[in-house]
C-alpha cells in the first residue's frame, strides 16, 4: 500500500509542478509543428525565454528588455551548494532524532505539519529509507557541485532569473519532501528489519545512474578541452561516445534514473516521491527535447537514430 496518498500541500505542489512541465513540453512540441507562426508573438517569446537556458537560449530572438533578467548559466553550482548545506543540515537533524531522540526544531516541525497535514506524533519510528535517501541526495548534490566547479566547461550561456530562483528553492523543497515522506510513512518495524531487496536495488541503481551521469558530463567537457585538460574552445560540438550514441542527453536520462532509484529506496511506497519522479520526467523531457531540436537543426549530419533523452522511446 502506498503511503502519503492524499490531498496534502506537498502532494499538490509536486503534482502542480509536474502538470506545468507536461503542459510546457506539449506546447513546445506543438509549436515545432507550426514553425514561424508564433515567432513574433510576445507571449510565445516569453514562454520560450522561461523554458530555455544555455545553448538552447542563444538562438532565441528576444527583445533587449528580456535580457535584463539573464544570469550566467555557470551559476548552476549555486543550486548544489545550497543543497549540500541545506540537506546536510536536515540529515544531521534526522540523525539526531534517531540516535539522540531529539525533536526537530519547532519551525521545521510546524512547517512539516503544514506540508503534510500529519502531526509529528503520527510517526515516531525512524525510517532506514529516509536516512539513505537523505544521504544519497547529499552525495548526489556534492558530486554535481564538484562537477560544476572542476569538470564542466561553461560558455557565456544564460538562464532566466526565474529559473535561477526556482533552482535555489527546488533543493530546499526536495529536502523537506523527504521528511514529508517520512512523516507520512506508517512503517513501525526496527531500522535493520526495514532492509529489503528493493532498497538495495535502489541503492545499486543510484550508483550506476550516478556513474552514467558523471561519464556524460566528462564527455561533454572534453568537447571543449584538449588532451592536457586546458580549455581550447567554448563552441558547441556534437557529443560522441558513451550513451550519447543512443540519446542526445544521457545526463538527463541519468538524472531521471537517480530519482527513480530513490523511489526504490523508499521501497516504491511513497506516493509523494513518485510525484517528484513525475515532475523530473517532464522537466528533463522538456530540457532534453530542446537540446535535441538544437542539435538536429544545427548539425545536418546529426545521427537521426538518437532520441532526446530516453533510449528508443523519447
Amino acid at each position: 500500500m502506498w503511503s502519503s496518498v492524499g490531498l496534502s500541500v506537498i502532494n499538490v505542489v509536486w503534482s502542480s509542478l509536474a502538470l506545468c512541465f507536461l503542459v510546457a513540453f506539449c506546447a513546445h512540441k506543438v509549436s515545432r509543428l507550426l514553425p514561424g507562426i508564433f515567432d513574433t508573438c510576445p507571449a510565445y517569446v516569453l514562454f520560450q525565454d522561461l523554458i530555455r537556458y544555455g545553448k538552447t537560449k542563444q538562438s532565441l530572438k528576444r527583445d533587449e528588455w528580456l535580457r535584463v533578467f539573464d544570469v550566467p548559466k555557470r551559476w548552476f553550482w549555486h543550486f548544489y551548494a545550497v543543497s549540500v548545506g541545506w540537506n546536510g543540515l536536515l540529515l544531521v537533524l534526522y540523525l539526531s532524532f534517531i540516535f539522540q531522540h531529539q525533536s526537530y526544531p519547532l519551525w521545521l516541525s510546524d512547517f512539516l505539519d503544514i506540508l503534510t497535514g500529519a502531526h509529528s506524533s503520527d510517526s515516531q519510528v525512524p525510517q532506514l529509507s529516509t536516512v539513505l535517501v537523505q544521504l544519497l541526495l547529499w552525495v548526489h548534490s556534492l558530486r554535481r557541485l564538484l562537477e560544476c566547479l572542476f569538470v564542466s566547461v561553461f560558455s557565456d550561456g544564460a538562464m532566466h532569473l526565474v529559473q535561477y530562483m526556482f533552482g535555489l528553492g527546488y533543493y530546499i523543497m526536495l529536502g523537506l519532501t523527504i521528511l514529508c515522506c517520512d512523516r507520512m510513512e506508517k512503517e513501525r518495524s526496527s531500522l535493520l528489519s526495514q532492509l529489503d531487496w528493493l532498497l538495495v536495488a535502489g541503492f545499486l541503481l543510484f550508483i550506476w545512474a550516478s556513474w552514467l551521469q558523471h561519464q556524460s558530463m566528462v564527455l561533454l567537457a572534453r568537447l571543449r578541452t584538449g588532451k592536457s585538460g586546458t580549455v581550447e574552445t567554448l563552441t558547441h560540438r556534437v557529443p560522441k561516445g558513451g550513451w550519447f550514441e543512443l540519446v542526445s542527453c544521457p545526463h538527463y536520462f541519468a538524472e531521471l534514473l537517480i530519482y527513480i532509484s530513490l523511489s526504490f529506496v523508499f521501497r516504491g511506497l511513497s506516493f509523494t516521491w513518485w510525484l517528484v519522479v513525475l515532475y523530473v520526467l517532464f522537466n528533463q523531457a522538456l530540457a532534453g527535447q530542446l537540446c535535441h531540436d538544437l542539435y538536429i537543426s544545427k548539425y545536418k549530419s546529426y545521427p537521426r537514430h538518437r532520441r532526446a533523452f530516453i533510449p528508443f522511446v523519447l
